[in-house]
């Protein structure tokens, strides 16, 4: 069964500049580069995030972290699998662990899989692991309930703290 949905132009603000230009009578006469030189003012209902620095997106950064994150959990499930039943490995892992760091899983990875062919087979384990995790098991709606909850308990804990500081004792 199929389905459309529609929505009203008032919920796709960003598809259209707010001042339209209409200074020719064939506005798409001028050359390309030209029109993408041009700064277009969009009006969109969400906030405008100025360059972060990082190259990237706000939502790429953060990707890249759980990305990096996901690595992380992986090596402990498969740790503690390993710890449980294969010991050998499990210390293999761990003298492994204690050369390499895990702030970049993607590296740690080749490292690991670049190692000896015992060590690949840890690696290949470890990404099988980080991809199951991230498409079944994490959370993706907890983790926005609880950053949002998180937000908000800070702000309003950082807005008190300066009240009480910058206000008479009485208050």
């Amino acid at each position: 069964m199929e389905t459309s949905a529609t929505l009203a132009l008032s919920q796709v603000p960003c598809l259209y500049p707010s001042k339209p230009h209409h200074s020719r009578v064939y506005p798409f006469s001028s050359p390309l580069k030209r029109r993408i030189s041009q700064t277009t003012h969009l009006r969109c209902q969400k906030m405008y995030v100025p360059d972060t620095g990082f190259g990237a997106s706000p939502e790429a950064k953060a990707a890249k972290n759980l990305h990096n994150f996901f690595t992380y959990i992986a090596v402990n499930i498969v740790s503690a699998q390993l710890e449980s039943y294969n010991h050998e490995a499990y210390e293999e892992l761990m003298e492994f662990l204690s050369r390499h760091s895990l702030n970049d899983g993607d590296k740690f990875c080749a490292s690991m899989m670049r190692e000896s062919s015992r060590h690949k087979n840890l690696a290949l384990r470890i990404l099988e692991v980080r991809s199951a995790y991230c498409k079944q098991d994490f959370e993706w709606d907890n983790l926005k309930r609880v950053a949002v909850k998180m937000v908000n308990e800070s702000n309003t804990r950082l807005m008190r703290e300066f009240i009480s500081e910058t206000s008479p004792a009485d208050v």
